[in-house]
This record gives structure tokens, sequence and C-alpha cells, in this order.
């Protein structure tokens, strides 16, 4: 399996997500004319190379009109927020202001560029858009507006843009079948911007990465900046360790400032065999539930999004017999699950521990058979293979020919 890692001990910038994975392609220079090729009004991509801590890396230069985007979280008219531009300025102040005013440009504004202007495909835009309506929704929960009235710097919504669409453009070049993130270092201490001094991670920042494994340090500044943030967010597969794998590529995209510890993102591409993903495993002990109560329980915690659902007989105290009930799911239906179990179960109480599975790569195969279409399920890796007809379909053959599902199954594997 073609797997991306990407290590954010100094957090993520959307140019140091962009140099890293650049450094990954056989010809990066190539792909910096194409990105120039785009037309993103008045901006010019460039690579350097830049040494953190004795590694060289690469820093991609965007500029827009001429020049390199500082800061422009600059005060302006009360009735526009926008979103904190300052990818090129990882971990800095945002202190750089204007006597002279500027246009703003809403989420149709940057849809209207995306989407209407620049050559990329469908997937591309689509990518982008996302990862800027991530942005623009945290923006509207930290300023308390509609995400209608969130509107973005000009000349930093180009910069942006660049960094942006860059990265959406290398992940579909790279086209990894697995993205895996490490825990996010998000720095310390505060950062100053026009609304005042803020809170490290910014409010945006710290609400883009929900459910997201991150932390700080001694490190004081900002390191995780929102388009960073949002990138993350929408490509990664799993937020963890480093998988096994077997490293082809390695890239190292490197910020503008300089701390003790090397202020780079490092990407590495290679080949893992094995599959893992995290999952959280919600549980509960009842004992005072009917079976039929259990069995409704579980069917809609199934139809709410659980992996699986499976109870165990326990004893409990008083010397009562009762049931524990565990049910698996991704981070991101947590809450659902959660209200789930306390709607349709007794508890009043429930356990959450975060497990990482080991899981075969799994495939639908429809199958030709003389009754008709089977579905089978076939799942490889680790050096097995394991193949298994869908039991709905067995089942369904089965009364209408008045046969078993074991002779269904005699017939289906001799033909």
């Amino acid at each position: 399996m073609k797997t991306l890692y990407l290590d954010c001990g100094m957090g993520a910038a959307g140019d140091m997500l962009a140099a890293s994975l650049l450094e990954l392609l056989p010809d990066p220079d190539a792909f910096v004319d194409e990105l120039n090729a785009l037309g993103i009004p008045g901006v010019r991509f460039a690579m350097e190379a830049s040494v953190k801590c004795g590694i060289t890396g690469t820093h991609l230069s965007v500029t827009v009109n001429g020049e390199e985007e500082q800061s422009y979280d600059h005060h302006h008219d009360h009735t526009h927020e926008h979103h904190h531009d300052h990818d090129h300025e990882h971990t800095h102040d945002h202190e750089h202001s204007h006597s002279h005013s500027h246009s703003h440009s809403s989420l149709h504004d940057i849809e209207h560029i995306v989407s209407g202007h620049l050559p990329i495909s469908d997937t591309v835009k689509d990518d982008v858009m996302a990862v800027y309506g991530l942005i623009a929704e945290a923006e509207s929960h930290a300023h308390g507006l509609p995400i209608t009235e969130i509107h973005f710097h000009e000349v930093g919504t180009m910069d942006a843009v660049a960094d942006i669409t860059a990265v959406c453009m290398l992940m579909e070049r790279l086209s990894p079948d697995e993205i895996v993130v490490s825990p996010v270092h998000v720095g310390s201490g505060q950062v100053r911007c026009a609304h005042g001094i803020l809170p490290v991670p910014t409010p945006a920042t710290a609400y883009i990465l929900k459910d997201v494994p991150i932390y700080g340090g001694s490190i004081r500044g900002e390191l995780c900046t929102p388009t960073g943030a949002a990138l993350l967010k929408h490509f990664a597969t799993r937020f963890g360790a480093m998988p096994m794998m077997k490293v082809q590529a390695v890239g190292y995209g490197m910020g503008k400032k300089d701390f003790e510890a090397a202020n780079c993102v490092r990407a590495m591409l290679g080949e893992t065999e094995n599959k893992t993903d995290t999952v959280l495993e919600l549980s509960c002990n009842v004992d005072d539930m009917t079976a039929e109560e259990i069995a409704f329980a579980m069917e809609q915690l199934f139809a709410g999004g659980a992996l699986e659902v499976y109870t165990v007989p326990i004893g409990m105290k008083k010397s009562r017999p009762g049931t524990l009930i565990c049910v698996m799911c991704q981070s991101e239906v947590r809450e659902a699950i959660v209200g789930l179990i306390f709607r349709h179960t007794s508890t009043i109480g429930i356990r959450e521990t975060q497990t990482v599975r080991y899981v075969l790569d799994r495939k639908i195969t429809t199958v030709e058979t003389p009754y008709g279409e089977v579905r089978r399920k076939d799942s490889t890796g680790y050096g097995v293979r394991h193949s298994k007809y869908e039991y709905d379909d067995l089942a369904r053959i089965a009364r209408e020919k008045g046969l078993s599902i074991r002779e269904i199954l005699d017939i289906i594997e001799k033909r």
C-alpha cells in the first residue's frame, strides 16, 4: 500500500506542507512550472534551498504582485472578519499593518477563482474548496458570525489559495492510498493579531484540530496555522505514529523561522504491507435491560455508524448477572454514538478507549452464479487471503430455490 507519512513535530503551515511534498517528486522544478502556469492572480512560485539545524530542505516562496506575503491581519471594518493568512510567516507576531484600504474576498469569491478560472481537475477543485470550507467554518465559530460574513484579505487570499492549491495538486500527483499524520505540535504562548493577543493555538486552529491529537511544549510561538491545520484535517486518513513502512522518498518543507529544533515538516513516502487504523471503543455495563431491549439498542447503534457492537455476559455488584455492551466507532461519530448509547440503554456512564486495529484490505466482488449475482467479500494482507460470500445474498437464493445455504455454496464453488 502506498503510504504517505507526515511528521508534524514542528507543526504545519501550507507552504511547509507543499514544499515537503514537492521534494518527493522526481522533477520538482517541472511541477513548479505547472504551478506558475495556473494563472492564480499575481502569484509566482519559487523553490528555495533552506537549511535548518544542519538539514537541507526546500522553502516554497510564494509572491503576490512581487511581494512575499507577511501578515494581513490588520484592523478593518468590523463587519468583515477574515482568516489569519500567515502561512509564510510561520510562528510570527501579527503586527503588520497598512494605512490604506484593502478589499476582501468571501468564500463565494474564492470558489469563483478556483472553480471558474484555474485549469485544475475537478478533484483538486473539490479538495481546495473543502479545505477552505474548514477554515471558513472555524473563523465563523471563532468570530460568532455566519460563514457568509467571513471575508479573507485579498492579497493574503491569493497567497493561501496558492498554498492550498499546490498541496491539493501534489496530493493528486502522489496519489497515496493512505495518509498518516503524526500528532501535531501546535506551539505555546500567545500571538498578536488585529483583534488583540490570542492564545496558541489560535481559536480557528484549535477548532479545526478538534478530535486530532495535538500537543504544546517549550517552544514559544504559533507552530500550526489554520491553513496547515485544515490541510491536515482534510487529507489525513488517520493520526498516529509512523507505521512500519519501506520508505522510498523523504521530503523536508522548511519554515522561515529558526528554533532549537529544525523548523520543518517531514514527508515520507513508501510502501506498507500491513494496514492499521485507530478507532474508539465505547463500553458500558447494564444489569436491568431485557434481551429485546439490548438487541434493539444494538440495531440503533449499527444504524448510527458503529463499526462493531457486541455484548459479553458479566457478573456485577450484589452478584447480579449483567451485560457488557461494547461499541467500536470512528472518532467522527463519537458524539452521535454516545447519544445513542444513553438513549437506548439504561447506563449512566460510558467508558472510552482509543485503540489500534490491524485490518485486512477489503473489497466487494460481484460473482455471477447459476442463480444470479452474489456479492463476495475478499480480504487480503499479512500474507493471507480470505473470501466470504454475502450471507444476505445466499439466504435470498436459498429461500427462492428451497435449498440450504450449504447447497448453494457447493453449487457456486463447483462452477
